[in-house]
């Protein structure tokens, strides 16, 4: 017959210290456990993430951005981490967890946005997957890794900017002779981006079915407005000419000077380090955008 040994209140404040669970829980799992702690750290742990999936469908809109970057600057790497409720999102541990991803992004990811399976790479003895299931369990929300992304450039740099509150972050690869004035070119550039939200680097590089529904929406309009049909076509060319100025961030007015655009702000950098400048790609975070 197996003996089971009686738990105690320092077995409870064990347990409670190991898995962050609650005092009810862990002496339920602990007299399922029969008093092996192991055992009982292992039930939570089962526990935890059966409560974490079973909250996956339900709204994550708050968390944190967090950026990490080679100390060369050309390698860096952002990941959102989300979770239910700004006060959770404050906390030590959530903090921690998206600092530590935001370093593993950085080691681990593949070049590009949400580059190869980080969920199930392994991270603090676990997966990625798993140790965001367990601490959802312990915080009693649903919390995802919702995107992240890493940029590496070999011929310049990586530029990034973090909003202060950890709403919004960006990554900008920009290419050209490296050194101080890239470094702030490519700040500039970031803060530009975080602040105008563009969708595209340059005109061309706008989907088409982005363009493709601006152009259906403008012609419902002019329609609407009662123009006549001659001039309809001229009206909504125009009007996507507009839009596609608006949305291309080297058509963008740059927010520190919006007499100058991007694209002229990045020509004159080239002119000063004395060869090509290029923005090749970006991305842009907000917490509870995907």
């Amino acid at each position: 017959m197996t003996m089971i040994r009686k738990i105690s209140t320092k077995d409870i404040s064990e347990l409670r210290s190991r898995t962050g669970a609650g005092i009810g829980d862990c002496k339920a799992a602990l007299e399922e456990a029969g008093g092996d702690l192991e055992q009982a750290n292992d039930l939570l742990r089962k526990k935890g993430i059966a409560k974490a999936e079973k909250r996956a469908g339900r709204s994550a809109s708050e968390g944190l951005i967090v950026v990490a970057a080679a100390a060369d600057g050309r390698d860096a790497a952002m990941i959102d981490l989300n979770c239910e409720t700004d006060f959770v999102a404050r906390t030590d541990e959530f903090g921690a967890l998206a600092r530590d991803l935001a370093a593993h992004a950085l080691a681990h990811a593949e070049p590009g946005i949400n580059g190869g399976a980080l969920g199930t790479s392994a991270f603090r003895g676990k997966t990625v997957a798993e140790v965001v299931a367990e601490i959802s369990g312990r915080t009693g929300e649903a919390m995802t890794l919702a995107r992240y992304a890493r940029f590496t450039q070999a011929n310049g740099l990586v530029g990034s900017y973090l909003h202060h509150n950890g709403q919004v972050g960006v990554l900008v690869d920009v290419q050209g002779p490296a050194g101080d004035a890239l470094r702030a070119l490519a700040t500039d550039v970031a803060l530009h981006i975080a602040s105008a939200d563009p969708v595209a680097v340059s005109e061309a590089d706008i989907p088409a079915d982005l363009v493709d529904r601006e152009r259906r929406i403008a012609e419902e309009q002019v329609a609407a407005e009662g123009k006549p049909e001659n001039i309809r076509g001229k009206i909504v060319d125009g009007k996507i000419r507009k839009f596609v100025a608006e949305r291309a961030l080297l058509s963008q007015g740059f927010v520190k000077d919006e007499s100058q655009t991007v694209g002229a702000l990045v020509a004159e950098a080239a002119k000063a380090l004395g060869g090509p400048v290029t923005v090749v790609r970006f991305a842009r975070f907000k917490v509870g955008e995907v």
